[in-house]
């Protein structure tokens, strides 16, 4: 969709670049994901049951995402959010910060510049046009659905 929307010149708002907290950092193979989940997430549990094996590729990606932005001395939250900012169809992002804490470390992406070889390994770990956990995808329209595009 975003080269459609570049093509004609339409804005694009992206909404939860840092992946409902998986590329915050709140998620990681080796963090204790013991405690209990909020009624959010209980609610959308096929995306954050770390049991799930869509969901332990997303345990890799965002350890392997935070190692490579350790590398290029940047917090995994500013890479993030430069990755939605710097696309060239993205109009702007909803960041969705909850606290003075999260906003300040969100805002620092304001400043930070991705370099091509880090863009490149970001697609090498995370294939652009791939979704980990396919219940990411959230609503697909019905008349998206292969059955509804007959003429």
């Amino acid at each position: 969709m975003l080269p459609v929307c570049q093509r004609y010149g339409m804005g694009v708002i992206s909404y939860s670049p840092l992946a409902g907290g998986w590329l915050s950092g709140r998620y990681r193979k080796d963090a204790d994901q013991s405690r209990p989940m909020s009624v959010a997430r209980q609610r959308l549990a096929n995306r954050f049951d770390m049991s799930l094996p869509e969901n332990q590729r997303k345990l890799d990606a965002a350890d392997q995402l935070a190692q490579l932005a350790d590398e290029a001395g940047l917090s995994l939250i500013e890479m993030a959010i430069t990755f939605v900012l710097r696309h060239p169809a993205i109009t702007g992002a909803i960041i969705g910060s909850r606290t003075m804490e999260h906003l300040d470390a969100q805002l620092a992406a304001a400043d930070v510049v991705l370099t091509d070889d880090v863009l490149d390994r970001i697609d090498e770990i995370v294939p652009p046009g791939v979704t980990l956990n396919p219940a990411d995808n959230g609503w697909i329209s019905p008349s998206l659905q292969p059955s509804a595009r007959h003429r």
